[in-house]
């Protein structure tokens, strides 16, 4: 594996530096929290981590709006705490990957202030306008992500303008190249500080429909969303001209171009789009994204048919391409309470986060996983997340799975913070601090980096070709191969114990190397307890 580069079957750790650790005392978590932070983050065994946005910002949705790319928000740090960190990253063998927000800005930043003026200013056609229909209403039927008309009227224009996310996140029109070179120069910028690489929020929006088409209507049976609440209206169209156009084949291009000038760097491409699995393809094939990756892991969807479904459909398609696997993330409900039910164990955690390790491609984990964190309650008074507010009480939001990190399982806010955390910290999560389960060897932290470790000896499951075999609910069975090594990898997804016949040709050799065989071999008979799992050398 010498000769790979660096992000190819890496694993990579998302950190939300809004939760992830305070030094000021005023809730929110820093980049000097970062650095504090980051020898734990090297020793659980990841090859790089990625930072959600710590750019200047208003904070309507927490980072995601930029009013400046070319800086760090006060509440975040300084420029210097960034280069600091990339430096102590770096002195530790970490990667650094950030978020690029590219298809919107904040309604804050100086080039939308400017375009909003008038219509024959100098950023005047930087963002998507458009005039009212004769009615006065929206030119248009695209929905806002968030709920309503992705169209807000300004009456300084007398237009409107589009945003597929809050209305305080407008569109910019990248079919303007002045738009594009802006863009591509502040990617430049922290190319220049030395990143290694960018994560790319949905990359799929840059672009919109010239000609402002409807969308068509999406028949009931076919509204399930990825990624956002299922009564959520933006369910009931086919979004097939407010994004995934097809001029944004080029500027990926352009974009990859800008990347290959500085060795060793890659870009993980963000998808969300109606078919998420072929748009990851098209995205990472020939020089255009070194990675994607899409909701179709975040779901609740949970099952050893709908698990191997949707590897084989995107294997089927990306030939050449590179996949990233997440489970968790930011976005969505922490894994083991969507997937693992009302009383999950550290097993089961240990189990996701080998089954997601074990996939071909990359893999994102996010902050808390290998602690086994469940998704929190977060009362309505104390909601943070306006996509929370807004669709309450059938969709709490976000703010459940960006709860603070919990350091110590005693003391002020779990270690957290000395001020009063942004989000409270759950009680629930006290007992599985970081430090709690330092003193425990059973537990999913030790797991987790234990099963890294063996990860990072086997270079079929870092690089391999994946091979699906036939076994029944709810076995999930596969061969992942390189040159010079076949390992069987196999997982028992119920809580009761299974036994069955591998369709193999001959038998396997069970492997103990992670320190977590939880299975048995009798030939190609194998047994697997609840929630077990198994891997084994072939031939």
């Amino acid at each position: 594996m010498t000769g790979s580069p660096w992000w190819r079957g890496a694993v990579i750790y998302q950190i939300y530096p809004r939760s992830f650790q305070d030094t000021d005392g005023d809730g929110v978590g820093d980049l000097p929290g970062i650095i504090e932070r980051l020898d734990y983050v090297a020793g659980l065994g990841v090859d790089a981590i990625w930072i959600a946005p710590f750019f200047t910002s208003p904070m309507a949705d927490f980072g995601y709006d930029i009013a400046d790319y070319r800086d760090v928000d006060p509440l975040f740090g300084t420029l210097a705490d960034f280069d600091r960190l990339l430096a102590k990253a770096h002195a530790l063998g970490l990667k650094v990957m950030i978020d690029q927000v590219l298809s919107h800005t904040s309604a804050e930043h100086a080039w939308f202030r400017e375009s909003r003026q008038s219509r024959g200013n100098p950023k005047a056609d930087w963002y998507v306008w458009a005039d009212a229909r004769e009615d006065g209403t929206p030119p248009n039927n695209w929905l806002s992500l968030f709920g309503g008309s992705a169209w807000q009227w300004e009456p300084r224009r007398g237009q409107y303008y589009l945003h597929n996310f809050l209305t305080q996140q407008p569109d910019l029109n990248f079919h303007n190249p002045a738009v594009r070179a802006a863009i591509l120069d502040g990617v430049k910028f922290w190319l220049d500080r030395g990143v290694d690489g960018l994560r790319l929020d949905a990359i799929n929006f840059c672009f919109h429909d010239a000609q402002l088409r409807d969308n068509p209507p999406k028949p009931p049976q076919a509204r399930v969303g990825r990624g956002f609440s299922p009564d959520n209206p933006y369910a009931f169209q086919y979004h097939w001209y407010n994004n995934t156009q097809p001029e944004n084949l080029g500027f990926l291009e352009e974009l990859r171009a800008l990347l290959d000038r500085y060795p060793d760097v890659a870009a993980l491409g963000e998808i969300s789009s109606e078919d998420s699995l072929a748009t990851m393809a098209e995205y990472t094939r020939g020089r255009r994204l070194h990675m994607g990756y899409s909701f179709e892991l975040l779901t609740d969807d949970f099952s050893a048919g709908y698990i191997r479904g949707t590897v084989e459909r995107l294997e089927a398609q990306m030939g050449e391409g590179w996949p990233c696997w997440a489970i968790s993330n930011h976005d969505v409900a922490r894994v083991l309470s969507r997937w693992g039910g009302a009383r999950p164990s550290a097993r089961l955690a240990n189990q996701f986060t080998a089954l997601v390790c074990s996939l071909r491609g990359s893999v994102c984990v996010y902050q808390g996983e290998e602690l086994g964190l469940t998704e929190a309650e977060v009362p309505f008074e104390a909601l943070q997340d306006p996509y929370g507010i807004a669709f309450w009480p059938n969709f709490k939001g976000r703010d459940g799975c960006r709860t603070p990190m919990p350091w110590t399982a005693d003391g002020a806010n779990a270690g957290f913070s000395r001020g009063t955390p942004w989000l409270p910290v759950p009680p629930e999560h006290r007992a599985l601090a970081v430090d709690a389960q330092e003193a425990d060897p059973r537990s999913a932290l030790h797991g987790f980096r234990a099963f890294l470790r063996w990860r990072h000896t086997q270079p079929a499951l870092r690089e391999g070709a994946i091979r699906f075999l036939d076994t029944a609910e709810p076995v999930l069975a596969f061969v992942r191969s390189v040159a010079g090594q076949e390992l069987l990898v196999a997982f028992n997804l119920s809580g009761e114990p299974v036994e069955l016949e591998l369709p193999l040709e001959a038998p396997p050799a069970a492997l103990d190397g992670h320190g977590l065989l939880q299975g048995a071999l009798d030939g190609r008979r194998l047994r697997l307890p609840g929630s077990g799992s198994l891997f084994a050398r072939l031939g």
